[in-house]
């Protein structure tokens, strides 16, 4: 069993040292090998091993010398070693420990004297220290701080032993004169501290008689005032309000840890609106003072938090804020953009917008690195902010379509679509965009982007000047016809077949290229080095975009083109009164169609035109030569409706979130308002008179109802043994983002006493103990609270595991209970979360690990067997209620949500009814790790069926 001890030591089990080398390395008289020989005796000791032979030798060779780091690896040895037997005696031996730990409490080296000071400060034996008490309590007035500071800790550790009041009874009475003399800053917080913890009174009576100064004390005191602070006020409310002048008179210390932990203190005693102002405004600083990024992204985290509670306070800071855009790091400009976005209101809108755009035209000039996905959340956040507000849309549009032709294509895609949906929303700038848009169309590369605005060209071109401007755009950016010479190809064929007829050792052909700039060349490859020069096909030199992206084979943009073509054709005929125009156009629409199918089915293309795009050309062509008054309505009204309904859902699934996200509590009739109207005012500052006008409001609109029932409590709490067990243990398990925490209640059940109890615990998966187990001795029938820490690093199901062990005084064999294993849910790690489709749809090609989990359920209806999935894993449905409304026997969502540690975990649901009601189909979790992947699959495989 592995042994308690204040240092951690790595040691390598694969090769122990012998301890007749460590007791002969010992004897010697070399420094050096004697630290090794002490180092490997300390490893060995913390490992389990008891090497009783060394002790007599560590006293005789080891305890006289005056190397310091033999010194240090001594206090370790006896810090480890048993210094008690099997009742809880102190051994006879270690009266020479005594005498040793008294002489160097009277060294003359103030190192000596300090390191036996702090070494003090582990030990747990009373007849130990109690002969050394006149020592310690004589270094408090050392002339060296080192010893001063370390002998107010050992005092401390002591006066909290069970018998430290009887052995230090004026302990508290001295420290507080020590605290009035002293001038080191550690042994002053020292001081304080050790007041704090052992006579609180103390510490309130000297902090309030000296609380003008306390903005001079150290910084290292003022975080133990700030410490006190919280603990009084949290048992007396009463008294908050002139602690918090001590708060608020600390929020300008110089040192940055100080003012942070006044923020943080003052946002939790005091909810008035100039106490959540000072905290902001605090945090804003700390934003702009502070260059470490993780500072950054904490204090981020506070002001986050601040948001979700003071909004109304958050949104005068907006701008403070938005100047951590200044920082490189992407993380922090996501974060920052997040927290604004929530804070925009129609006064400020017009400030943060003018700052959005400065960024963006930052990312223009620089050459810094990742400034296209910088600019991608810009745009984004423009996006979001003219949705929830048209009238700024104007001043952006026009900027961000400066950049459809941008290198980062997300960008691109981002920017469109956002054209896209303000062109709808905001009637007045519809002719604006179409104009812009058809002035920098020939600068698009990308084709999704060329899509989306074709869509734009073929939608909302409606006057006679529009739609003959798009019609002539397209042509440009097709340039000339044919898009590929047959005849060409024939003259390479024939001179292929020719070659090898006259030569059958060299053999040339004729094959299809596609230049660097897009554009269709042919040429000649030999079997030896010679190359032909490349011959550009005609018409091929003054391509545009669409004419380079077509001869790449992307047909479903050609697709596209055919039918933004139509729509723009039968959209003339009804604003054109010239019929010879209308037929001009519809000929040359006709003739570019038919070029599209002419190279899809050329051997010019490594890849022919695909089924779907040769049927939607045909049916333009179709259309193009025998319109009927119904497909006109089709092609013309019908796509527009689609997309106006598509919008109308999108905004609805807005608000539903965001009444989702607003807290509604009540309170109860019999619940107790104080009005504070009807108090005494006498005394009151401005700001406590702020803070109980805040808890009134609190109090009646329930908010102080607590966030988890009894029910809820108990269903956390684990039995760990049987109940006829000797010793009987039980679990309450609290989970909090990083840290688990294990609350055992271990009862002794029998009629003996039990010494050394420890509780073992470990770990599997990706949890780890923070804590070596302590030895406990448990009275019997007495009851002991044990806590263990634990330290989360992934999101996936973990397992802890272990035993009870302890000693009885008629057994000499240390007895086990066995635990029950404590299984940790990855449902309190992810937590619902929103993204976009398209993201969505990247991450699902991005991620490796699948698990796909077959339907075996009783329920037979598709819905609420959707509605029984989110429920059990904790997801978020990104699928629209529109497109699940109806009877058709199918079903198809897909479910996102993000991890505390920022994973994301991807699942889409597809199910179908059977002929028998019976579902079937298969449910897919993907993810960047194995773990969540099999965690979440293994929790719906246990839930789908409906069950607990």
């Amino acid at each position: 069993m592995e042994k308690s001890c204040s240092l951690l030591i790595h040691f390598d089990k694969g090769t122990p040292a012998l301890a007749n080398e460590i007791k002969e390395a010992l004897e010697g008289n070399d420094v050096p090998a004697k630290i090794d020989a002490m180092k490997k005796a300390v490893m060995l000791l913390l490992n389990g091993e008891t090497l009783p032979q060394l002790f007599i030798t560590i006293i005789r060779y080891v305890l006289p010398s005056e190397d310091h780091t033999i010194q240090k690896l001594l206090l370790l040895y006896l810090e480890i070693i048993e210094k008690t037997d099997s009742k809880g005696r102190v051994l006879p031996e270690m009266i020479l420990i005594c005498q040793n730990l008294r002489n160097n409490l009277q060294h003359p080296n103030e190192y000596i004297r300090g390191v036996t000071l702090r070494f003090l400060c582990r030990l747990n034996e009373v007849d130990i220290i109690e002969p050394l008490i006149p020592s310690i309590m004589s270094n408090l007035e050392h002339r060296h701080p080192y010893v001063r500071r370390n002998a107010i800790l050992a005092v401390m550790a002591v006066y909290k032993l069970p018998q430290g009041e009887q052995l230090l009874a004026d302990a508290p009475e001295k420290i507080e004169n020590v605290l009035t003399t002293e001038q080191d800053p550690s042994a002053k917080r020292n001081a304080f501290l050790m007041l704090f913890q052992c006579a609180q009174e103390r510490a309130i009576n000297y902090l309030l008689t000296h609380v003008d100064r306390v903005s001079d004390w150290g910084d290292l005191l003022q975080m133990v005032v700030l410490d006190l602070v919280r603990k009084v006020c949290r048992t007396n409310k009463g008294e908050k309000g002139k602690y918090i002048k001590i708060i608020i008179s600390l929020l300008n210390a110089p040192s940055a840890a100080v003012v942070y932990e006044c923020a943080g203190t003052l946002v939790s005693l005091s909810s008035a609106p100039t106490a959540v102002r000072a905290a902001a405004n605090t945090y804003c600083q700390l934003l702009q003072s502070q260059s470490d990024n993780n500072v950054k992204l904490i204090v981020l985290d506070r002001l986050n938090e601040l948001k979700s509670s003071h909004r109304e306070i958050m949104v005068d800071m907006i701008m403070d804020v938005l100047r951590a855009l200044s920082s490189p790091n992407l993380d922090i400009r996501r974060k920052t953009l997040d927290i604004v976005l929530e804070l925009i209101t129609p006064r400020n809108i017009n400030e943060v917008v003018l700052t959005l755009k400065k960024e963006v035209m930052k990312t223009q000039s620089g050459e810094l690195e990742k400034n296209g996905e910088y600019r991608q959340m810009l745009i984004q956040a423009i996006h979001s902010c003219a949705v929830k507000f048209p009238e700024v849309a104007s001043t952006v549009v026009h900027l961000l379509m400066d950049f459809l032709g941008d290198n980062n294509v997300a960008s691109a895609i981002d920017v469109v679509v956002f054209v896209r949906e303000i062109i709808e929303t905001n009637p007045k700038l519809r002719v604006s965009i179409v104009t812009r848009l058809l002035d920098t169309f020939y600068q698009i590369r990308a084709a999704r982007v060329c899509s989306c605005a074709l869509w734009i060209i073929g939608e909302y071109c409606i006057s006679l000047s529009e739609v003959e401007s798009g019609i002539a755009t397209i042509k440009q950016c097709l340039g000339d016809l044919p898009f590929y010479s047959a005849s060409e190809e024939g003259e390479a064929n024939d001179s292929s077949k020719k070659s090898q007829q006259i030569n059958s050792t060299t053999v040339s052909s004729r094959r299809p290229a596609v230049l660097a700039d897009g554009t269709y060349a042919t040429q000649s490859a030999a079997s030896e080095t010679a190359f032909s020069p490349p011959t550009v096909v005609q018409g091929s030199l003054t391509a545009g975009n669409l004419r380079s992206l077509l001869l790449t084979g992307d047909f479903f943009l050609g697709a596209v083109v055919a039918c933004t073509l139509t729509k723009l054709i039968l959209r003339l005929e009804e604003v054109q009164p010239s019929k010879v125009e209308v037929n001009k156009a519809t000929t040359d629409a006709l003739l570019i169609i038919v070029s599209m199918i002419q190279l899809g089915q050329s051997s010019a293309l490594p890849h022919p035109i695909d089924n779907d795009s040769y049927d939607r050309m045909v049916l333009c062509v179709r259309l193009l030569c025998n319109t009927g008054n119904e497909v006109r309505k089709i092609w013309l009204n019908s796509c527009h409706e689609s997309f106006v309904k598509m919008l109308s859902d999108k905004q609805m699934r807005e608000t539903e979130e965001i009444k989702a996200k607003a807290q509604i509590s009540h309170s109860q009739p019999d619940d107790l308002i104080d009005f504070y109207h009807l108090k005494s005012r006498r005394g009151m500052s401005q700001l406590e008179l702020e803070d109980a006008v805040q808890d009134d409001l609190k109090r009646a609109t329930g908010e102080f109802v607590k966030d988890e029932t009894d029910a809820n409590k108990l269903n956390r709490v684990l039995q760990l043994t049987g109940f006829s067990d000797p010793v009987y243990a039980e679990a309450y398990v609290t989970v909090h983002h990083y840290d688990i925490v294990l609350d055992v209640t271990v009862i002794n059940r029998t009629k003996e006493t039990l010494q050394n109890l420890c509780l073992e615990l470990a770990t599997m998966g990706d949890l780890k103990l923070v804590e070596r187990p302590q030895n406990y001795t448990l009275a019997p029938e007495s009851s002991k609270q044990i806590k263990a820490n634990i330290k989360v690093s992934s999101t996936e199901t973990g397992v802890i595991f272990g035993n009870i062990v302890y000693e009885t005084s008629n057994v000499f064999d240390r007895m086990v209970v066995v635990l029950n294993d404590i299984h940790i849910d990855i449902m309190d790690y992810i937590s619902p979360a929103v993204c976009s489709d398209a993201a969505f749809r990247t991450m699902w090609a991005e991620f490796e690990w699948e698990n796909k989990v077959a339907v075996n359920t009783v329920i037979q209806d598709e819905k609420e067997f959707l509605d029984h999935i989110i429920k059990s894993t904790n997801m978020k449905c990104l699928t629209a209620l529109s497109a699940l409304e109806g009877e058709c026997g199918f079903l198809a969502a897909n479910l996102y949500a993000k991890s505390v540690f920022g994973e994301d975990a991807l699942v889409n649901v597809s199910i179908e009814k059977q002929a028998d009601s019976k579902l079937s189909g298969y449910i897919r979790i993907r993810s960047k790790t194995q773990g969540i992947a099999l965690s979440l699959g293994d929790k719906i495989t246990l839930k789908q069926k409906g069950g607990s």
